[in-house]
């Protein structure tokens, strides 16, 4: 039983738990202190190299969560499991987990094709993909800064593709897009914390997409949000080492790409 059961739909819940997800996570890290010791990039970097204000940046972020919405909720609507008493049958927890991990792969192989074509096509890079590339040094709440037609096409109808082909329930969509929000926002925080579970459980994380937002590494490291499979399978495996900065934080220095 869901702990919001009898007060908020789970297609309500699935359609707007993932947009609080964010801003409280990313908000979480917005109010952090400056944390310099362990910064990815200067705070001196993040103002010379971005080249989009804040307040921009959350408009397109809301622009993106308000179409994501509308596309969630017509998906609920449309693919209900509920029987004539109105109530959804929910698999096991096994099922679920295993509906969870099929939904990550679908997620990884749609974001990666599709993120790929979006460097290898000079209109689409120039003309959409290059908008989330301004903020060279990320930040959490940028996490989802996208030009909507790529917020459409990578994010929107990724999670769509994952849900469907998973199987998966509203209830289980709460867990898996909530999951997905904070691993997103995560990978573009810029911050190595100690002790960071996403940073222990995955070779896909904060630096690794730092890599990716570097000019030497823009053609590698496309993988998001959860494994660096195809990077590997495609020969745009870019590894890192961490250095420490005498001035304090690290930095994700690429090493050679690993070759198909």
């Amino acid at each position: 039983m869901a702990f919001w059961e009898g007060y908020v739909s789970d297609e309500a819940m699935g359609t707007f738990a993932p947009i609080v997800v964010y801003w409280l996570y990313a908000g979480v890290y917005q109010l952090l202190p400056p944390l310099d010791n362990y910064r990815l990039h200067t705070r001196r970097e993040e103002d010379e190299k971005n080249s989009v204000p804040l307040p921009s940046v959350v408009k397109g972020v809301l622009l993106q969560q308000l179409v994501q919405a509308t596309v969630a909720q017509g998906l609920f609507l449309l693919t209900s499991k509920a029987n004539t008493s109105g109530i959804t049958i929910q698999p096991s927890i096994p099922v679920q987990i295993v509906q969870i991990v099929i939904a990550m792969l679908v997620m990884d192989t749609w974001q990666f094709f599709v993120h790929r074509y979006m460097h290898q096509n000079k209109f689409l890079y120039r003309h959409v993909h290059s908008q989330h590339h301004r903020l060279v040094v990320p930040y959490a709440i940028g996490a989802l800064y996208n030009h909507p037609l790529e917020g459409l096409l990578l994010d929107t109808f990724g999670g769509a593709l994952s849900f469907l082909v998973s199987g998966m329930t509203a209830r289980t969509a709460v867990i898996f897009f909530c999951f997905a929000v904070i691993k997103t926002v995560d990978d573009h925080c810029g911050l190595w914390l100690p002790g960071n579970i996403f940073h222990l459980l995955f070779q896909n994380n904060t630096a690794y997409h730092d890599i990716h937002h570097q000019l030497q590494g823009l053609k590698y490291n496309y993988s998001q949000p959860f494994f660096p499979i195809w990077d590997k399978l495609f020969g745009t495996f870019m590894p890192y080492n961490l250095v420490k900065r005498p001035e304090g934080g690290f930095e994700a220095r690429a090493m050679k790409a690993m070759k198909d």
